[in-house]
């Protein structure tokens, strides 16, 4: 889900691989010939030797067993280095890295040591997805999610002088966590997130919620719906904890399942109507909804990115910008930072809107990198006059990787072209003053 840093709602933050690759995944479960790079550990190359042949959930499978070992072995850290140099690889893990990552932070949580501790291990490796596990297997544990819990959880890296972007990893987790907590019943999780105590907070949280609406929808084989369910490495016959170490996380979520049963069922998405969940919720959640809804509708759609984009024509006024900016971060994820490709699937919107999928797309870019050079060098490609809001879009997410105003200022100086208007356009997106 993609959430703007600098204006709740209206920019774009975390969803890359893991929502748009979901319907395409398996166009790209092969490895397609590539090779690991020199230097790649003999726990990776044994990995990828046994795991690269195998099809679709075998594969998942595969590759999940020796990344959960890794983390068992050496930690977070070296199994997160094990993904990365696998993805190098093998074109379908690179495609599914954030569920991979978020099956990391899953099993990293133990209720034993700090959330804090553990959050902190994590990395923005495929669009942070470690940080939202451990958020995820945090409300599993803990089996409660009140307003104090809820508001604490962040509450070390919002007091504290941490980067901006760490503390959006985890209220966007915890949006992960809430609507697992509730069983993937989508309101109350948003009811969670309403507990946060402003607007920013919340809409980042929305994001997460949203998130894991369709993740848990279109992908029943990700590891959180495996956690939720009490499946995997749980406890043991006699009682004991299984390999992971996690049989309290069974006994938390048969719990949490029991007390949700009185609810009154939820229908993740609806193949009838490609604006669910957003046509049925309240105007508070629709900027977090419709930043999120075209990877729904390319579920139904089998990936057809035309026909998504006549989709968003049909949003209501005042999110139809924000329909193609989804659009874009999907575009991101299908094409995996090729431009050409970028540029073509862009190209299947109306004129009138092509630019927000531009923005999608480059802020998209941002938060898979954590860098900026993918995204500027689009920005230089686009046609003339969608490159001021393209420029403006990255300038946005430099609110996300630098606190300090230096930091930002000399992005936009070193990246923007003549004319002028371009390094503005940067300089304004990330809330700086032109001279």
């Amino acid at each position: 889900m993609i959430v703007s840093l600098s204006e709740p709602g209206t920019g774009v933050v975390v969803a890359s691989r893991t929502a748009s690759a979901l319907a395409l995944v398996l166009v790209l479960a092969g490895c397609g010939g590539r090779s690991l790079p020199p230097g790649a550990s003999a726990e990776a190359r044994a990995a990828f030797e046994e795991c690269r042949s195998l099809q679709h959930d075998e594969k998942q499978a595969c590759y999940e067993r020796h990344l959960l070992d890794e983390l068992d072995r050496a930690g977070v850290g070296p199994a997160l280095e094990m993904l990365e140099t696998v993805a190098v690889g093998d074109l379908s893990v690179e495609a599914q890295g954030h569920v991979y990552t978020h099956a990391i932070g899953i099993e990293a949580y133990s209720p034993e040591t700090p959330f804090e501790e553990v959050f902190s291990e994590c990395t923005v490796l495929f669009q942070s997805g470690c940080y939202h596990g451990v958020v995820q297997s945090h409300f599993i544990a803990s089996g409660a999610a009140d307003a104090e819990q809820v508001v604490e959880l962040c509450g070390p890296f919002e007091r504290e002088p941490v980067d901006r972007w760490i503390l959006f990893q985890c209220l966007h987790g915890l949006g992960h966590g809430l609507t697992m907590y509730y069983g993937h019943h989508l309101p109350m999780a948003l009811e969670g997130c309403d507990f946060l105590t402003n607007d920013w907070n919340r809409q980042s949280c929305y994001g997460g919620v949203f998130m894991e609406n369709v993740v848990n929808a279109t992908d029943p084989h990700h590891p959180a719906s495996e956690l939720l369910l009490g499946e995997g490495d749980g406890e043991g016959e006699d009682g004991g904890e299984g390999e992971a170490g996690h049989g309290a996380h069974d006994h938390a979520a048969m719990a949490m399942t029991e007390g949700i049963e009185a609810l009154e069922p939820w229908e993740a998405l609806r193949a009838d109507d490609p604006h669910y969940p957003c046509s049925v919720l309240d105007e508070q959640y629709l900027n977090a909804c419709y930043m999120m809804q075209t990877s729904a509708m390319l579920w139904h759609n089998e990936g057809d990115i035309g026909g998504a984009a006549t989709s968003c024509l049909d949003a209501p006024e005042g999110w139809r910008e924000l329909c193609f900016v989804s659009l874009g971060r999907d575009v991101s994820g299908r094409t995996v930072l090729d431009p050409d490709e970028g540029l073509d699937e862009c190209g299947k919107s109306p004129e009138e809107f092509r630019e927000w999928c531009y923005v999608g797309l480059v802020k998209n870019y941002v938060d898979v990198t954590a860098t900026t050079g993918a995204a500027f060098a689009f920005c230089r490609r686009v046609e003339p006059w969608a490159q001021v809001r393209c420029y403006e879009a990255v300038g946005e997410q430099l609110l996300g990787l630098y606190a300090d105003e230096s930091g930002r200022r000399e992005e936009c100086i070193a990246a923007a072209p003549e004319p002028e208007e371009l390094e503005q356009a940067c300089l304004r997106g990330a809330r700086l003053p032109i001279d």
